[in-house]
């Protein structure tokens, strides 16, 4: 399942046929690494092997799901083709969630913006001012999310959830997304109180979620009641330690060895990687709302989303952190694993608790 931090889309799309001619071949058994090694060079490169079994500490279905196999190599992917697999994958996630989360969904547009407005079959006569914007997932350049994060948010928490269908990059670069998500913010702010809207968003999403509130912030826009920055990033000219230890399935899959330079120049386009709202981290992040942050212990982007973090508590904001024991990128995805459920329930009962105040 690719849940796609931005880097690994940029490797996709820098990628050419005459490298896919040079692809190595996945490792086998008999030549995967038996014992721990670690060399340091004079740069203070690590150069590690570690032999790592599934923990004990988390769900006999997360522990299956670790332990299946994936090739360590893998063949280049067309933008076309991954926007084609997640195409695919979204249709076969909403169906999945629909399952264990009735919902009801309508395809519509806000401020001209394509968006899906995702609603539980009934909802509470106290939640009926509330509105929850949902902003997806999906490497910048594709939507890996908006049904997966909307349909358990908007049933756990019983209510309405706007997931904004964004301007994609390459061909729309930074602050395209971001510009989309502040028109719809913008619109519902005609029938909602701030104090009664939250946003939120995994991955890509969960990036645009800080850009957003960063540009709320400096155009005098009312803040909303609540952030949700679940696997996400505030720093584009700096990569994370994560970065290069995890795959977007953690220990498995294939990995790319992080590129020199500021990340993902397909979604930058010509801004500088240490822009405030491109990267929050270099922001005055100070009035910021209560936000959640999570991520897993196996995220690709679990520095950069513990980072974002830290920045906001030196800011003095509510900002709190939930890291899952061994979980990879975007695991709540996957509404077979009790981690994924348990994530779900907690960013909706903090969403909540917060659009309720």
């Amino acid at each position: 399942m690719y849940f796609g931090p931005c880097r690994a889309a940029v490797a996709a799309l820098l990628t050419s046929a005459s490298l896919a001619a040079q692809q190595l071949s996945p490792t086998t058994a008999s030549q995967a690494p038996t014992s721990d090694t670690s060399y340091i060079d004079a740069q203070g490169t690590a150069h590690v092997t570690r032999v790592v079994p599934v923990p004990a500490t988390i769900s006999t279905e997360a522990q299956h799901w670790l332990g299946q196999a994936a090739p360590d190599q893998r063949p280049p992917e067309s933008l076309a083709q991954r926007r084609a697999r997640m195409n695919a994958y979204t249709a076969q996630a909403r169906i999945a969630w629909t399952k264990i989360c009735p919902n009801r969904i309508n395809e519509d547009q806000i401020a001209g913006i394509p968006v899906h407005i995702v609603t539980p079959p009934e909802i509470p006569a106290a939640n009926r001012d509330k509105v929850f914007v949902n902003l997806h997932g999906g490497s910048f350049n594709s939507d890996s999310g908006s049904y997966s994060e909307s349909i358990s948010i908007a049933s756990y928490a019983q209510v309405t959830v706007v997931a904004v269908l964004y301007r994609l990059a390459p061909e729309n670069p930074f602050p395209a997304g971001v510009d989309d998500a502040i028109a719809v913010y913008k619109e519902l702010l005609k029938t909602y109180k701030p104090s009664r809207i939250v946003i939120y968003g995994t991955s890509a999403g969960a990036i645009m979620t800080g850009e957003v509130a960063v540009k709320l912030k400096q155009l005098g826009i009312p803040l909303p009641a609540a952030l949700g920055i679940f696997s996400g990033l505030g720093d584009f000219a700096r990569a994370g330690d994560s970065a290069s230890i995890y795959s977007l399935t953690g220990l498995s899959g294939h990995l790319d060895p992080s590129p020199p330079g500021p990340h993902d120049p397909y979604y930058i386009g010509n801004s500088d990687p240490k822009d405030p709202v491109l990267s929050p981290i270099y922001a005055d992040l100070h009035g910021m709302p209560p936000t959640l942050f999570v991520t897993g212990g196996r995220d690709a982007l679990l520095s950069a989303t513990v980072n974002l973090h830290r920045a906001f508590l030196r800011a003095g904001v509510d900002a709190r952190l939930v890291v899952f024991d061994a979980m990879p990128h975007a695991f709540w995805y996957n509404p077979q694993l009790p981690e994924s459920i348990e994530a779900c329930h907690m960013m909706a009962d903090f969403l909540l608790a917060f659009a309720s105040k």
